[in-house]
């Protein structure tokens, strides 16, 4: 989706951006992630762990799967080079609501013509700070970063917790 609506490329590192901004919003909204994606620490900002680690190096060559990324290089994206991905179909809209729709729209807008250093300063906020090099960034200090209070952030850390527990 977010390749389609940056006009059929956009760079990993905005991409994860948008992911990161995306999946923020969402969960301080409405207590759960869009991508159900967490995010480690890195120098340039937060990159999804399963997305970044498991998917995209994958596809680029450099991950540990090999099995799957023939079916998603031929049939979803890939990179054209080292940094920049190609989407080669349509989004499925049948796996995103009408939120996450929104939501992402709004971040890949407000995203979309940030430079490389503007995009990355934007993403070392609290959250990012307090965390440790490529340690994954708590649920807590993201919600904290965006101003939720304590009692929202003790349910939304029960649910996750408990839809970790039941994988």
């Amino acid at each position: 989706y977010i390749l389609k609506k940056m006009g059929g490329t956009c760079d990993i590192h905005k991409c994860n951006k948008i992911l990161y901004f995306s999946d923020n919003e969402h969960l301080s909204k409405w207590g759960r992630t869009i991508t159900g994606d967490s995010y480690n620490r890195l120098e340039y900002g937060a990159v999804p762990n399963n997305i970044y680690f498991d998917i995209f190096r994958s596809v680029r060559g450099e991950g540990l799967f090999k099995s799957e990324v023939n079916y998603i290089r031929n049939n979803y994206f890939h990179f054209i080079n080292n940094k920049d991905i190609e989407a080669l179909s349509e989004p499925n809209m049948d796996y995103l609501s009408e939120s996450e729709v929104e939501i992402l729209d709004r971040q890949i807008e407000r995203l979309k013509n940030k430079s490389f250093n503007e995009t990355s300063a934007l993403s070392h906020g609290y959250a990012w700070s307090s965390t440790a090099y490529n340690k994954t960034i708590s649920v807590e200090d993201i919600l904290t970063e965006a101003g939720d209070r304590k009692e929202f952030i003790d349910f939304v850390k029960e649910n996750v917790n408990a839809e970790l527990a039941a994988l």
